[in-house]
C-alpha cells in the first residue's frame, strides 16, 4: 500500500442508482460504476421506493467489486469509506449505509457520512477547482435551491422551493405529454424545437426571497392540455415544452442573478440532475457575462446525475475538516442544510 494515497470508498444509494466508486485525493476517479434501475421504474412513470431498495441489495455486492476492480486497490489500499447518509429514499439509503458501515468496520476504516447536496456540489470539483465563497443553483427531481458556501463543509440555504423540485414537475409534464420516465432530457430537446407561445407563469419572480415555487406551473400546464384536448385542438408538443421550459428557467435565472448581486462570491456552482439542462446552462452562460469575477463552474454533464464520484469529492472535503461518522450512523431520508441566519 502507497500511504501517501488518499484513496476513498465511495457509496450513493438515494434513489435509484446504486453508485459506488474509487476517488484519489478528491478528485482523481479511478473507478465510479453505476447500476441504474431506469428500466424497471419506466413503466411505472416514476420512482417505487420498494423495488428501488430491493434493486441496490441485488447490485451493491455487484458495484463493489466492479468498482475496486476498476481501480486496480484492495480494500487494504483505502483510506477511508464515504456514504450518501441522506436525503432520499429510506429504504435506498440504508442499503449503501449498511454497506459503508460494514466496510470501514470489517477494515478498520474511518467513516465519513456525506449530503447527497453536498455531492451535487462537489460533481462540480470534476469540471475545476471550487474556489469559496461560492453560491450554488441545485436543481434536481427532489430539490430546488440555493446554496452559499462560505467554505468547504459549510453549505447554508438562501432560498428553496416551495412545493415540486423542477425536476419532479418536468417529469410530471412528461407524463402529461406522453414522454417516457424520466422526461427532462426529451422536454430539453423538444424545447429548442418550440417557441415559448403559451406565456406560462413565472411563480415568485417579484417576491422579495430567493425561494422557487413550479406547482403553479405544472397545473397551467395540465390545464392547458386538457382544456385543448376537450375542444378537440391539437397543441404543438415542441411549443408547450419550449413554454414549459422557459418559464423554469427564467425563475431560476432571475432568482439566481438576484441572489449574485446580494452575495459577492467568486463562483456559481450549477449542479444537480437538471443542471444536465441545455437551455438552463446556455441562459446562465448568457447571464453570467454581466459579473465579472464570477466564474461559473458547471458540474460534468455525465456527473449531474446521482453518482458515488460525486460523494467521494465531497467525502474527501469532509475528512479532510475530520468530519467524522460512527458504526451508528443512520440513514435520514429528510436531511436538509442549515439556512443561512
Amino acid at each position: 500500500m502507497e500511504k501517501n494515497r488518499n484513496l476513498i470508498l465511495a457509496f450513493e444509494s438515494s434513489c435509484d442508482e446504486t453508485s459506488v466508486a474509487v476517488i484519489e485525493d478528491g478528485k482523481k476517479i479511478l473507478s465510479n460504476i453505476v447500476a441504474t434501475q431506469i428500466k424497471s421504474h419506466k413503466r411505472f412513470g416514476g420512482v417505487v421506493p420498494e423495488v428501488a431498495s430491493r434493486h441496490h441489495i441485488e447490485q451493491i455486492t455487484l458495484c463493489i467489486a466492479d468498482a475496486l476492480a476498476e481501480a486496480k486497490v484492495d480494500y487494504e489500499d483505502l483510506t477511508a469509506v464515504a456514504v450518501t447518509y441522506g436525503p432520499g429514499l429510506v429504504g435506498s439509503l440504508l442499503v449503501g449505509v449498511t454497506a459503508a458501515k460494514m466496510i470501514a468496520f470489517a477494515h478498520n476504516l474511518p467513516l465519513i457520512p456525506v449530503n447527497h447536496m453536498a455531492g451535487h456540489i462537489y460533481a462540480a470539483n470534476f469540471a475545476g477547482e471550487i474556489k469559496f465563497p461560492a453560491l450554488a443553483l441545485l436543481v434536481s427531481g427532489g430539490h430546488t435551491e440555493l446554496v452559499y458556501l462560505a467554505g468547504p463543509n459549510d453549505f447554508k440555504i438562501i432560498g428553496e422551493t416551495r412545493d415540486d423540485a423542477a425536476g419532479e414537475a418536468y417529469d410530471k409534464v412528461g407524463r402529461v405529454l406522453g414522454l417516457a420516465y424520466p422526461a427532462g432530457k426529451e422536454i430539453d430537446e423538444l424545447a429548442h424545437q418550440g417557441k415559448d407561445v403559451f406565456d406560462f407563469p413565472r411563480a415568485m419572480e417579484k417576491e422579495d426571497n430567493y425561494d422557487f415555487s413550479f406547482s403553479g406551473l405544472k397545473s397551467a400546464f395540465i390545464n392547458t392540455v386538457h382544456h385543448a384536448d376537450q375542444v378537440g385542438e391539437t397543441l404543438d408538443k415542441r411549443d408547450l415544452a419550449a413554454s414549459f421550459q422557459q418559464s423554469v428557467v427564467d425563475v431560476l435565472a432571475y432568482k439566481t442573478l438576484k441572489a449574485l448581486k446580494n452575495y459577492p462570491v467568486k463562483q456559481l456552482i450549477l449542479a444537480g440532475g437538471v443542471a444536465a439542462n441545455q437551455g438552463l446552462r446556455d441562459r446562465l452562460d448568457k447571464e453570467l457575462v454581466q459579473f465579472d469575477n464570477v466564474e461559473l463552474l458547471k458540474a460534468p454533464l455525465k456527473f449531474c446525475g446521482d453518482n458515488a464520484a460525486m460523494i467521494g469529492a465531497a467525502g474527501y472535503a469532509a475528512y479532510n475538516d475530520k468530519i467524522l461518522a460512527g458504526l451508528d450512523l443512520n440513514a435520514d431520508p429528510s436531511l436538509e442544510f442549515d439556512w443561512l441566519a
